[in-house]
């Protein structure tokens, strides 16, 4: 029996076993920017990978000068897969791959405001390298019912006929719909813009997530916000049209992400998606890449699920966690005005809200071309302060009347004198909210126009003539009456000492434009 066990033990003696390392595996194939990678047996869904050549050298991506990463979207039987979030070309077959066992994260501080970062949080605008920061999660849990408390401060547009009809409050999710080149955009950035009107400490963060768009659209926006003085309060994610499908599928997470950073100091964010639209064609191109059948666990199926988990995470935090706010404002592009398409429904079913913009009366001149029939607020007059609801009144519902009436009229001959009456101030409420792209007006002027409005300001005034009376009309209480929007500015209401000096001044400027 020895012998018998002494033969064996030299027959097995020159056998050495080699046991891979544990957390490395091996590129297999290499196809359209996903790596197929084999030996991750342990690696978990979402995690992020780094690729190393065969000798353990870390592969670098020129661009943004550190190693180049993957992100685990598909774990199989046998394999995993990677979207690859670099030069795809890099990697070739038999490459290492290593786990990080971490999820993937943006670095954020607050040096990022004012910059124009990609979704991986690396500077594209020419400036200085950014300082290490916070590393917050792309994607996280949201805060839970208990954790939030009710929408109901204002974050002010500057566009009036949002801020009287469809308020939009802080912390709430509010969608942008309509056709392409009807002013979504426009009324993203004019609400960029307007934040600049409000006080330092109350001033919010705000982010600008641009997917999907052409290099040329987003410089233009950055080139607004600079001139309009906003680009110090903001950062811009951008994941443009030339960008690989992965880094658009992240843009609005990372975005997410840097708003998580704000937002557990305490402070007030605003976050625009422009737009999701193009979100939902990127990840159901990702989805095809990864080779995932049409169903739950992809394109369309998964789609409503993505975008939840997204607009979920913004929030009004209670007070006693640390306060602060997120706000989203997402857009949605429609083809023909179809509101009832998938992705539109989807995200509809999600939101607070929507603004939705009809391209016929954006081809009328209308702008912005709002239509106060289907647009809701379901925050509603909550979000508005005492000035703001007071002097809204019967506004939106008076709007919604008229483009009733005038459908149902134009082949009308006879009309009563009531029915004109009602059409004539609509014809002048129209012209009244009409504003030029990049001019939002504070809230103090919103609630003072809407209060003299509603006291007969524009009673007289042809349609043609409301805008230049309206604007004449600020100018005359600037400079004959300062104290009237600094009141209102300050204790947010119109109380009835103020009516009265209000009610004058519309007499008083009245008569100054019928002298001659």
């Amino acid at each position: 029996m020895e012998d018998a066990l002494r033969k064996i033990k030299d027959r097995i003696s020159h056998i050495t076993l080699e046991s891979e390392q544990e957390g490395v595996g091996r590129v297999i194939a290499v196809r359209d920017g996903v790596a197929e990678i084999a030996g991750l047996s342990d690696a978990w869904y979402s995690e992020t990978v780094r690729f190393e050549t065969s000798e353990g050298e870390p592969i670098q991506d020129a661009l943004e000068k550190k190693p180049v990463t993957g992100l685990l979207l598909s774990l199989n039987e046998h394999t995993v897969s990677a979207v690859i979030l670099a030069d795809a070309a890099q990697i070739k077959e038999g490459m290492l791959v290593k786990r990080t066992e971490s999820l993937l994260s943006v670095n954020v501080s607050d040096d990022f405001m004012g910059r124009v970062v990609t979704p991986l949080g690396v500077p594209i605008d020419g400036g200085p390298d950014l300082p290490a920061g916070t590393a917050m999660p792309l994607e996280r849990p949201c805060y839970g019912v208990l954790d939030r408390q009710s929408v109901n401060e204002p974050l002010h547009t500057g566009i009036t006929i949002i801020d009287a009809a469809i308020p939009i409050g802080r912390g709430q999710r509010e969608l942008i719909i309509g056709d392409r080149s009807t002013g979504k955009t426009t009324i993203a950035v004019d609400t960029i813009i307007n934040q600049k009107h409000e006080p330092d400490e109350k001033r919010p963060i705000c982010i600008y997530v641009a997917i999907g768009q052409k290099d040329v659209h987003v410089a233009r926006t950055v080139a607004k916000l600079r001139d309009a003085g906003a680009l110090p309060y903001t950062v811009i994610v951008t994941a443009g049209s030339s960008e690989p499908a992965p880094l658009q599928y992240l843009a609005p997470f990372a975005g997410a992400g840097i708003a998580d950073y704000f937002l557990e100091q305490g402070k007030d964010v605003l976050i625009v998606y422009d737009d999701l639209s193009k979100h939902a064609v990127a990840y159901r191109q990702l989805s095809l890449l990864l080779r995932r059948p049409p169903g739950r666990e992809a394109y369309p199926g998964d789609i409503f699920y993505l975008h939840s988990r997204l607009l979920e995470r913004a929030v009004r935090r209670r007070d006693d966690l640390g306060g602060g706010s997120i706000t989203a404002l997402p857009i949605i592009e429609t083809q023909e005005g179809d509101v009832s398409a998938y992705i539109s429904t989807n995200v509809i079913s999600i939101t607070d809200g929507q603004i939705f913009l009809d391209a016929d009366l954006f081809s009328m001149g209308i702008r912005p071309a709002v239509d106060v029939g289907i647009s809701v607020s379901r925050v509603g007059s909550s979000a508005q302060t005492k000035a703001m609801k007071g002097g809204a009144g019967s506004i939106s519902q008076d709007l919604a009347q008229y483009r009733e009436l005038v459908a149902f009229v134009q082949f009308a001959q006879d009309l009563d004198d009531e029915t004109k009456e009602r059409i004539d101030r609509g014809k002048r409420l129209v012209s009244f909210f009409t504003q030029d792209e990049g001019s939002p007006l504070p809230f103090d002027h919103e609630a003072l126009l809407l209060f003299a409005v509603q006291n007969g300001l524009l009673n007289e005034v042809p349609a043609d003539d409301v805008p230049n009376t309206r604007d004449a009309f600020v100018s005359f209480i600037t400079a004959h009456h300062p104290e009237i929007p600094e009141t209102i500015r300050t204790t947010k209401e119109i109380p009835e000492s103020l009516e009265k000096r209000i009610t004058d001044a519309i007499t008083a400027f009245a008569s100054a434009k019928q002298t001659p």
